[in-house]
């Protein structure tokens, strides 16, 4: 293989990768937000929460944001109609995720960080912050994503579980100033050294 053909081949799929990950970056239009807001309101939600979604969308900016979320899960699950006598409440959430994570993953959202609480070292100000269960990051591609995800039935399909797996929730959106893990710079450094080395690997022959 030449290496113009090498390089050109390695330059496209990152661009494409990156095109992909990084998404269109066009601001939700007031359209879209009334849709969005009239989804949510056709199914009940608290209008203080959809004040404070429609100031989230209309902020919009295009760009992607992460999901801060502290979860604790229920010692068992509330008993409803689609949870069955027996089950944790870790298997009743992986009946929501199974939802998420293709909804996330097809979208280039994804965790950044999670893992299970462990003991509080500072909680103040904050009622019932003393105790969580686990906690996360998630980045979301841009707020059109979240809102694609959100309002599809599929979701408040799902939503029932995490609603009988979590006795309580606290999140909030960040916009990240710094991410010294965002995969664009990763995948950008993998492709390059894997072309590298296939540059020297084909130039030894």
């Amino acid at each position: 293989m030449r290496p113009t053909v090498l390089w050109l081949f390695v330059a496209v799929a990152y661009v494409v990768f990156f095109a992909w990950y990084t998404g269109p970056h066009d601001p939700l239009t007031p359209e879209e937000i009334d849709d969005y807001m009239q989804s949510f309101a056709e199914r009940g939600r608290d209008p203080e929460r959809l004040t404070a979604m429609r100031g989230f969308l209309e902020e919009d900016d295009g760009g992607d944001f992460i999901i801060v979320n502290a979860i604790e899960l229920y010692d068992e699950p509330v008993l409803t109609g689609a949870v069955e006598p027996g089950e944790s409440s870790e298997e009743v959430l992986e009946r929501y995720m199974a939802y998420m994570w293709p909804a996330l993953l097809s979208r280039a959202c994804h965790p950044v960080v999670a893992g299970d609480a462990r003991v509080t070292v500072e909680s103040w100000g904050v009622e019932g912050g003393e105790s969580f269960t686990a906690a996360g990051l998630m980045r979301y591609r841009s707020r059109r994503d979240m809102m694609e995800i959100a309002t599809n039935p599929a979701f408040f399909d799902a939503h029932q579980y995490k609603v009988a797996a979590m006795s309580k929730t606290v999140a909030f959106a960040i916009e990240p100033r710094l991410n010294l893990g965002d995969p664009r710079w990763l995948v950008g450094l993998l492709l390059f050294s894997l072309g590298a080395l296939l540059h020297l690997a084909f130039a030894r022959r």
